[in-house]
């Protein structure tokens, strides 16, 4: 399938920036050839100005490139003024941004007293009820035309000030208006920002930072691709602010942000980044750093030279077609592989890490929910009963000596190795760069490809295999491989998230295979929480929680702390914990059930984006999100 892929980005095979025009915000330019830039917002009430210009100040001295405050009503917007001053007086000079959402009279007011505000095209000129309206051609226009008329004086005073402006769409919040006619979709993100833009086009006001936030990484990734493709066919290029909205705290916030953030950065798109973590916000800006960095790598890329494109759609989620081999390709999802091939001696002991728990008195293995499904042990040998639902794969040679013919035992074939052998059963094959023996497989349907390389520039060259494959019609199973010798456990986490999320969101890639210094449980962990980030494999609850702000009315961190300790057995659930309604029912749109604060120490519950409980007290809240759970079937007891 040929598609118009072109527009989104440069080169799909070799790492190269995508071109936006330049826009100042005070001391800060984005996009055009600046760097990338780092970004964060304080979780402060704004009215408290003591505490919102110590925690600026602790966000710039970690690296904040911008900072960003709630303004939710004309009495937070005047504050920033204030804000501002004794920020400057202090040395800290750092633009500031006004979070503005339903109050199109605080954005006026803080357009004038900072370098920028932020406007959510969902509910900065709708009220949005969750409401199916049927709207004809003549309504439609009609609402753009009321649209227009609230949105144009906010244009006319950035103008007059020099204010920049982001329009940010967030997947939760679309007005009923584009959900009527887009659906809850990608599509319908870019419509919604594009009906802002070419409101501001009209009236020549081009300082715009645009972006596309979800918290389902897959979703975001396609909105941003189709913005870029909109924006060009349009002759619009304006610079990028990348972010997964509710990303969450910990090792799941860090994956989940670098699976949709990276993804992007691995395709030159992105002029300013947030991740959004539920932590305190100077924590937010190392993570972004190093994201960055690994976007920039140049030094060790392999340069791909060919006239070939891709042949998927970027812009939806298609799983390559593949062969079946036992539980790896087809419909299967995708594998996990353990590597023990580096230790001295194996021992039952050492399938813990992977998940897999023998009980000596019982005689039996115990498969914890991440457990690996195969474990690779180069030439080791094995002298003990391994789980029956475990593959075992071995080096080529040391399996035709002591493996051949035995059951859950496989080989791993490098290319030199195959002179003169008939594959009878299912073998690795490895595929090192873009050394593709085309005819070998075409030969040998029962191989598995596992690709590896060295290089940095990981998703462009298995990207290019992709496209190889595809161009003569092989349907082998690929198994990712990603070997990082990094011993920061953060930048290991961030950069295979970055690599394997790119292909896993487009529907390529079988199994993941991920070696490294790391500890084999982390590796392990790492390894089913990039499956879960991309929606491909569920294995454990799923929590969207937002990274507070302003407007948060409890203590995020302690209260989804306290939820997790409580849900975490409920695989493949998701819990939305919104610190407020703004970040309520819209943007937890994935959510099986919501715990949003509406009030001083009042949840609301809900199921879905239906409200089923309110004003429930905070002491008593996350008891009766557990009952909510089980009136609708969906509460297990957990395992002692």
């Amino acid at each position: 399938m040929e598609t118009n892929t072109n527009k989104y980005c440069i080169d799909f095979f070799n790492r190269k920036r995508i071109s936006s025009s330049e826009v100042t915000i005070g001391s800060v330019k984005i996009g055009g050839l600046n760097p990338v830039l780092p970004q964060s917002m304080t979780t402060t009430d704004t009215m408290d100005i003591e505490g919102s210009v110590a925690q600026s100040k602790r966000m710039i001295d970690a690296g904040c490139e911008l900072v960003r405050l709630t303004a939710p009503s004309k009495k937070e917007a005047e504050k920033l003024g204030e804000i501002k001053a004794l920020l400057n007086e202090d040395g800290y000079n750092k633009p500031l941004v006004a979070d503005i959402h339903f109050t199109p009279n605080a954005a006026e007011i803080a357009a004038k007293l900072i370098e920028k505000v932020r406007v959510n095209p969902g509910n900065y000129a709708d009220k949005k009820k969750f409401e199916e309206i049927e709207f004809t051609e003549e309504s439609y226009q009609e609402e753009l035309i009321r649209i227009e008329e609230k949105f144009t004086p906010l244009i006319k005073i950035c103008k007059a000030h020099g204010t920049a402006m982001r329009i940010g769409t967030n997947h939760g919040s679309l007005s009923d208006r584009i959900l009527s006619r887009f659906g809850d979709t990608p599509e319908g993100m870019v419509e919604s920002a594009m009906e802002f833009l070419r409101i501001c086009r009209k009236h020549d006001y081009h300082q715009l930072v645009i972006s596309m936030k979800a918290s389902n990484t897959l979703v975001m990734v396609q909105a941003y691709r189709l913005l870029v493709k909109t924006m060009q066919e349009e002759g619009m290029n304006y610079p990028l602010h990348l972010g997964v909205t509710e990303a969450g705290d910990g090792e799941d916030g860090r994956i989940k942000s670098a699976v949709g953030i990276g993804a992007l950065l691995e395709d030159g798109l992105g002029d300013t980044i947030r991740v959004s973590l539920t932590e305190d916000p100077e924590f937010e800006i190392p993570v972004a750093k190093k994201l960055i960095a690994k976007g920039n790598q140049t030094k060790n890329n392999l340069l791909v030279t060919t006239n070939k494109t891709i042949n998927y759609n970027p812009y939806q989620y298609n799983r390559r077609k593949t062969n079946l081999h036992h539980n790896i390709g087809s419909k299967n999802v995708p594998i996990v592989f353990a590597d023990l091939s580096k230790k001295e001696k194996i021992n039952a002991a050492n399938f813990f890490g992977f998940g897999y728990n023998y009980s000596v008195s019982l005689d039996k293995w115990n498969l914890q929910d991440l457990a690996a499904d195969y474990v690779f042990i180069g030439d080791q040998k094995i002298d003990f009963e391994t789980p029956g639902t475990l593959g075992i794969v071995h080096n080529f040679k040391t399996w035709k000596e002591n493996y051949i013919g035995k059951t859950n035992q496989y080989p791993f074939v490098k290319i030199s190795e195959t002179n003169n052998y008939n594959f009878e059963n299912t073998f690795f094959l490895e595929i090192e760069n873009i050394d593709l023996p085309v005819e070998f497989i075409k030969q040998n349907p029962l191989a598995i490809l596992v690709l590896t390389t060295k290089y940095d520039n990981k998703t462009q060259i298995y990207r290019y295999i992709r496209t190889i494959l595809d161009e003569n019609q092989l349907e082998n199973p690929v198994i990712l491989r990603y070997d990082y010798n990094l011993s920061d456990l953060e930048q290991f986490q961030l950069y295979t998230s970055s690599d394997a999320g790119n292909q896993l969101i487009d529907g390529f890639g079988d199994g993941i295979w991920i070696t490294g210094p790391q500890p084999t449980q982390i590796i392990n962990s790492l390894s089913f929480g990039i499956l879960q980030a991309t929606r491909t494999r569920i294995s454990k609850t799923e929590y969207i929680s937002c990274p507070s702000c302003g407007r948060t009315l409890f203590d995020l961190q302690e209260t989804t702390a306290k939820i997790r300790s409580k849900t975490s057995h409920l695989k493949g659930l998701k819990i939305g914990i919104m610190g407020c309604i703004v970040n309520g029912p819209g943007e937890m749109a994935d959510a099986d059930y919501g715990y949003v604060g509406t009030g001083p120490g009042k949840i609301h519950l809900y199921k879905e984006k239906e409200l089923v409980r309110k004003n429930v007290s905070e002491e008593e809240a996350v008891d009766a999100l557990i009952e909510l759970i089980k009136e609708h079937g969906d509460w297990v007891e957990p395992v002692l």
